[in-house]
């Protein structure tokens, strides 16, 4: 198990960054979170399988058609196992 807590800045709030996230997770079986944040960026935990958190990393990378990603940062924490799913918040 692996868990990431992401920031996503860039041209990412107003292009449905958040729903194509719960899309990409829930279509991996990652668990977790994402949500926008006041400054502009999105913020998202993730949490599941090794393999299924780090293409979620790198799809954040890429993000939705109509975001441009300028950077991404990551930390990884323990995993907590709190999560039944994933969320928009």
């Amino acid at each position: 198990m692996l868990r990431a807590h992401v920031w996503i800045s860039g041209h990412v709030q107003g292009v449905n960054f958040r729903w194509y996230t719960r899309n990409k997770a829930q279509s991996l079986g990652v668990k977790g979170w994402v949500r926008n944040l006041w400054d502009g960026r999105v913020e998202a935990v993730f949490e599941g399988e090794e393999a299924a958190v780090r293409q979620m990393i790198h799809w954040c990378h890429i993000g939705p058609p109509s975001a441009q990603v300028e950077h991404v940062q990551v930390e990884y924490e323990a995993p907590t196992g709190e999560f039944s799913g994933f969320h928009i918040r």
